[in-house]
């Protein structure tokens, strides 16, 4: 899920829904589920050859040969790297539901597997499930701007870590990513322009063909969002479903497609500085409305964990902690508020760690998945190439402290966080050469389910609200609750809404809301305790 980027040193009830579900609305006929449309030529489709990705695994991998360039089919091609756990009741399988994890960057091939068992029953039952390395990341022909893993260890350790704090560290920040840039541009130039969102949508397109499907059937969250934006309007004829969860404003990541430089970056254009506070407020509110059996950093009371918090950061600004800076720490708080469960006690425990003046144990990884190359590498440049390619940021490195200091105005530390987040791409050496940048409502055969969480701290519910009225047809399906996508912040009632739309085609009633299944440590909140506000945008690794 991540929209990480450079871009921040990325290293990451059910008698209601009965109620509910009587009321959905039908837009496709009862032949849906077979619903097909005018196959692409046999011939541009490449071939899949299946084998299990390591002995005993579930998951079968496979690899494609696409052209890098789509306007010289002929020319050079790429590889991609892609991954299948197929459908386990096959006697009722549906088809192939692709599955885009987000970021720019994110690794569908280790990612997948990670997320797999929190798909919906249903679809794990009816449909094989698809993802894959986009082009430029990871397992798949990957932007690598290093010669040696070690040259990469010495760039990484040569800026701050989060975001920069004062004179020195922006100038070292600044001048990293300046060195990352030139040394990418030697290294692949032919490359780092077509790995766009334009680019990998084709890919896509090739892929639905290669698996035999005559339309596609997509769930993608986080950046995964425009991605399926960007494919049902290159190829609308061509959805069958599509499912978006938490999703980005595309007008606001395209800055409108205007060719004038854009005033704010791309985070500060979006809300994402905005909806990370308003999410951050919520985490402390609930952390002080309970106990610390509950909360490790509660204080007693909402506004004494705010002024506890503020006391911190403070702090950290003068004293790091070993090597938590107030950098790192803002970072990592915005970082761990994606995941409620289990990531919100963590944060709770590491702040208070650092309450304390010691040094926070670190976070626990992933399980590593079942497939040959569960550690791909997955440098800060792979993002870059992506995000800075698609979306404009202001170009002149000198302007974002004092954009910082505005977001900082209007967002607090979630806001020097954010700016920062699109300082790489003010000096990035390549733009893509074949984006699209929309329009963004053309008619697709079939209509769009747009998810958007409440208080999401990396796309902002005001995207999810965007991207339904920009699409030609969607349904907006609000989730009430925290953290960033439904998928790995689970509702039961989402998860049917999501499964009957995938399997009939039915839409949720227009205005349908749905409760997250556990609420933040589990305890009420009194009446008055908490701000609102909306979200943010990418889930990026600390």
């Amino acid at each position: 899920m991540l929209i990480s980027g450079p871009i921040a040193g990325r290293r990451r009830r059910a008698a209601a829904v009965t109620a509910v579900l009587t009321c959905s609305t039908v837009l496709t006929g009862p032949d849906f589920a077979a619903a097909g449309g005018p196959p692409s030529p046999s011939a541009a489709a490449p071939r899949l050859e299946w084998r299990p990705c390591v002995r005993g695994s579930a998951f079968d991998c496979a690899s494609a040969r696409v052209p890098l360039d789509y306007r010289n089919p002929g020319g050079r091609t790429i590889e991609l790297a892609v991954i299948k756990r197929p459908a386990t009741d096959p006697r009722r399988r549906l088809g192939t539901l692709f599955f885009n994890p987000g970021g720019p960057g994110g690794p569908g091939t280790v990612q997948m597997p990670q997320t797999y068992p929190l798909f919906p029953r249903e679809l794990r039952e009816r449909f094989d499930i698809v993802s894959w390395d986009p082009r430029g990341i990871g397992s798949s022909t990957a932007v690598n701007c290093f010669a040696t893993p070690r040259e990469a260890t010495t760039w990484i350790v040569s800026k701050p870590i989060g975001f920069p704090v004062g004179a020195r560290e922006r100038a070292a920040w600044t001048a990293a990513y300046r060195d990352l840039g030139r040394r990418c541009e030697q290294r692949d130039p032919q490359l780092l322009r077509h790995v766009s969102t334009a680019d990998t949508a084709r890919d896509l397109d090739r892929l639905r063909q290669a698996v035999g499907d005559p339309q596609l059937s997509y769930l993608g969250i986080s950046y995964g969002t425009f991605l399926g934006a960007t494919y049902a309007n290159l190829f609308p004829g061509r959805v069958r479903a599509m499912a978006l969860d938490s999703t980005i404003n595309p007008q606001a990541w395209t800055n409108h497609a205007s060719d004038r430089s854009p005033r704010l970056p791309t985070f500060l254009r979006m809300g994402t500085d905005l909806g990370a506070a308003a999410t951050l407020d919520q985490f402390l509110a609930r952390c002080g409305a309970t106990t610390t059996a509950r909360c490790a950093f509660s204080a007693g009371s909402p506004k004494a964990t705010r002024d506890k918090f503020d006391r911190l950061m403070r702090r950290l600004r003068e004293h790091p902690v070993g090597t938590w800076s107030y950098g790192r720490t803002v970072g990592d708080t915005v970082n761990s508020l994606y995941n409620v469960h289990p990531g919100w006690a963590l944060l709770a425990g590491r702040l208070q760690t650092l309450w304390q003046g010691r040094t926070p144990a670190p976070s626990p990884l992933p399980a590593a998945p079942p497939i040959p190359y569960p550690h791909p590498y997955l440098g800060d440049e792979q993002a870059a190439a992506v995000f800075c390619s698609d979306s404009p940021n202001p170009r002149d490195p000198g302007a974002y402290h004092a954009l910082e200091e505005f977001s900082a105005r209007r967002a607090g530390d979630a806001g020097r966080f954010w700016t920062w987040a699109g300082e790489p791409c003010a000096t990035w050496p390549a733009l893509a050469a074949n984006p699209y940048r929309g329009p963004w409502n053309k008619p697709t055969a079939h209509p769009i389910l747009v998810i958007g969480t409440t208080y999401d701290p990396a796309t902002p519910f005001s995207g999810a609200q965007a991207m339904a009225e920009e699409l030609a047809h969607a349904r907006l399906l609000t989730h009430h609750g925290y953290g960033h996508t439904a998928l790995t912040n689970p509702s039961t009632c989402v998860n049917a809404y999501e499964s009957r739309y995938f399997i009939t085609g039915t839409l949720p009633p227009p205005g349908t809301a749905c409760p997250q299944d556990t609420p933040p440590f589990a305890a009420p909140v009194p009446r008055g305790g908490i701000a609102t506000g909306g979200g943010a945008m990418a889930n990026r690794r600390s």
